[in-house]
């Protein structure tokens, strides 16, 4: 539990070492796992406020949240890997999902908006820096030289799950009246 902790800790301040550790333990995907599941679930939180987290709902907006996280680290596991890699890009899936596991970490954060007034602010900030957490994942993992690399594979990737996103929100949202 304390290498647990010591990792989400090193995640969300974004730590290089704590990056390159989850990355080269395969034992850590349980771990990702579990911060991407915890986070997704602060989403929904969140997002419903206390008065209004109908199961229903806020198994949705978990779900969602979770959707959107994988979308992203799969998309940018291909642009990173085949559309920008650099010369010393090597990477699995496994590497990529156990790093941009713990980049979700900040994304615990969003249990806050729970706060009435708070939601939008908790949301932007933590998303903001759940992309910061990104970039220096995906450097490590990526073997990236340049942040400038890493920022383009991930703002690309997210740009991209969040259409994937909005797209699954216009089919299944109901009609307005």
């Amino acid at each position: 539990m304390v290498q647990f902790m010591k990792r989400v800790i090193g995640a969300a301040i974004l730590q290089a070492a704590a990056y390159e550790d989850v990355e080269a333990d395969r034992s850590a995907t349980v771990q990702a796992i579990v911060v991407v599941l915890m986070s997704s679930l602060a989403a929904g939180v969140g997002a419903l406020g206390p008065l209004n987290a109908r199961p229903a709902a806020l198994a949705a907006i978990s779900l969602l949240a979770f959707a959107l996280w994988a979308a992203w680290s799969l998309l940018t596991l291909q642009i990173g890997t085949r559309i920008l890699p650099s010369a010393a890009t090597q990477a699995d899936v496994g590497q990529l999902l156990r790093v941009t596991g713990f980049a979700s970490a900040p994304g615990m954060l969003r249990v806050i908006g729970v706060v009435p007034g708070t939601t939008t602010i908790v949301f932007v900030v933590t998303m903001i820096w759940m992309l910061l957490a990104m970039i220096v994942a995906v450097r490590q993992a990526l073997d990236y030289a340049s942040t400038l690399r890493a920022f383009a594979v991930c703002a690309l990737g997210l740009a991209l799950s969040l259409g994937f996103a909005i797209v699954l929100g216009l089919i299944f949202s109901p009609a307005l009246q």
